[in-house]
């Protein structure tokens, strides 16, 4: 039996109100719906309803196997919980015999926004599917609750948002529950969905939440966020969630949950409660202490940074400059950091930023404009006749320009070829990428996530019909406007010899400190230290082909293509 519920309710909401402030972007305060499962037997008929009405052609869909009944047996309540049983047992109704029974309950409470609490324990046994979740008000679901005189949409249409599900995750282990979303955009096999690894569900309570704001819907274990559903574009198509949804809590058997064990004897999901909040007080007081100011400006972004305070709990910041409007939500007293990208280099943007809680009273120092100039992306240019393998007649281009922290190399072949193709080469470790075709005989890639500062170096391989030439390998210092790795004299070249070598080779380098690199063609690193002007490399155990030399000194960067007989 539940004991001194009032002070077990006080502290769970205020444990997962202290998580929802920093992990969701609106926090829910008032509890306006709730079942704690408080009187043994059957279940509250106010607030539940049993769906056992077969679909058309008398199965459940996804090739389940149960029939969902309003037994005792299947549904009751004891000792403060609810208990969901699945059953090997066969049943007939509806004219058709099963041999399986569960419960299918709906909530009789719809709702717009807010969040959901449900403290469960659910069966991880083989060929069960336990799920908590909830689907559009206006469903066109013939045996709902709400169906006859809401069921006016097909599923996906209405909107579906599984809480917790269980058991239909090939290749997870047991106790992986997830999360998805179902919408016209992207349903059945949902790419919008998540998923995390839980201690033992059956023999543990775990709180499953959903937090449902106008925004995004973020789904929570036990208080720690594991996914949140926030499209760019909200639709018809991927956010039929403006309008009510209802609960439903379910065990099915088999379909997506795999085969059922012949020992399968019964399992069950044993509810503790079921709560739903929202912000139902009429606010009239408005955000306070609004700011703004602009944070990191790059060559293609610019920070805004925005904080106020507000007794809901929560601010809502719409932006507004040449590329849009849109609107961010972030918990009160806690600065947001937004970064606005895809931005032109060396342009000066004008942002226009408000502050509102979600009754929509606006701070009275709205709006603050803010102005900020993004920075020149930093880019190095060349040109060069020189080749790895093959050769070049007239030569390449190439040009390394940074833009954030990506970095966007083009090359330009001037010599003329039939169906040319080119591959952006990675040198250590090595890596080969299609670059794409820009015009004419100029191919591009980016690179992205790069670290300013940072030495990447890069060839690229042009292939065309009755051949390929490589270009050299040119280093480059992120973020520089040009720090392109540029070799050294041939006189550098002609020091390093015999090449092709077959046992040793022999360095005559014009600084007294050398950094040297010995790689081989997949990126393998042979040899690497720091030498004096005068070295000898025993290559005489390497296998025949072909390496790649780098050395840097104070002179510059050489890379060296070094031939192993």
């Amino acid at each position: 039996m539940k004991k001194n519920i009032i002070v077990k309710i006080t502290f769970a909401f205020l444990l997962l109100t202290h998580y929802a402030y920093s992990q969701v972007d609106v926090v829910y305060n008032n509890l306006v719906w709730s079942d704690e499962f408080n009187t043994d037997g059957a279940i509250d008929s106010n607030k539940w309803f049993h769906q056992t009405q077969l679909p058309s052609g008398g199965s459940w869909f996804n090739n389940e196997v149960q029939h969902y009944t309003d037994l005792l047996s299947n549904s009751f309540v004891d000792n403060g919980n609810l208990n969901i049983v699945a059953k090997k047992e066969p049943f007939t109704d509806q004219g058709v015999t099963k041999q399986y029974t569960s419960a299918r309950l709906n909530s009789k409470f719809a709702f717009t926004y807010g969040r959901v609490d449900i403290r469960a324990k659910a069966p991880n046994a083989s060929g069960t599917w336990p799920a908590l979740w909830l689907l559009g008000k206006n469903v066109n679901e013939d045996g709902g609750f709400f169906d006859s005189n809401f069921g006016t949409t097909s599923w996906p249409a209405c909107g579906e948002i599984d809480i917790m599900e269980h058991g239909i995750f090939p290749g997870q282990p047991i106790n992986y529950i997830g999360a998805a979303i179902h919408t016209p955009s992207s349903f059945g096999n949902t790419s919008n969905k998540g998923g995390i690894q839980a201690s033992d569900i059956s023999q543990n309570y775990h709180i499953y939440s959903m937090n449902w704001s106008p925004n995004q819907i973020t789904f929570l274990l036990d208080g720690v966020v594991f996914y949140t559903y926030n499209p760019a574009v909200k639709n018809a198509s991927t956010w039929p969630f403006n309008a009510d949804q209802y609960l439903l809590l379910n065990i099915a058997m088999g379909g997506f949950a795999g085969t059922i064990p012949t020992s399968f004897v019964q399992s069950s999901m044993i509810i503790d409660y079921v709560r739903v909040y929202q912000n139902t007080a009429v606010d009239t007081q408005s955000p306070s202490n609004f700011v703004a100011s602009v944070g990191a400006v790059t060559g293609s972004s610019v920070e805004l940074l925005m904080n106020a305070n507000d007794n809901s709990g929560t601010i809502a910041y719409t932006i507004s400059y040449s590329g849009g409007t849109f609107t961010i939500y972030n918990p009160s007293g806690s600065q947001k950091s937004v970064v606005i990208d895809n931005l032109a280099s060396n342009t000066n943007y004008s942002f226009t930023i408000t502050a509102a809680d979600m009754a929509g009273n606006p701070v009275a120092n709205n709006p603050i404009v803010l102005n900020a100039t993004t920075t020149s992306n930093p880019v190095c240019n060349g040109f060069d006749t020189q080749a790895l393998e093959g050769s070049f007649t007239l030569g390449y281009n190439y040009s390394f320009q940074t833009i954030g922290n990506d970095v966007k190399i083009t090359f330009e072949l001037l010599d003329s070829k039939v169906g040319l193709v080119a591959f952006l080469r990675r040198q250590s470790p090595f890596n080969e990428t299609q670059m794409t075709n820009v015009s004419g005989q100029t191919f591009t890639q980016t690179i992205t996530g790069q670290t300013i500062g940072t030495t990447i170096t890069y060839a690229v391989k042009f292939a065309f019909a009755g051949g390929l030439s490589v270009t050299k390998f040119i280093s480059y210092v992120v973020g520089n406007n040009c720090s392109l790795g540029i070799e050294g004299t041939t006189q550098l070249e002609q020091q390093v010899y015999p090449n092709p070598v077959e046992n040793l080779l022999h360095l005559q380098l014009s600084d007294a400190q050398n950094y040297i690199t010995l790689t081989d063609v997949l990126g393998k690193t042979h040899s690497k230290e720091m030498v004096n002007s005068n070295h000898t490399i025993d290559m005489s155990s390497l296998k025949p082909g072909i390496y790649f030399l780098r050395v840097e000194n104070a002179y510059g960067i050489k890379n060296i293509k070094i031939v192993k007989k």
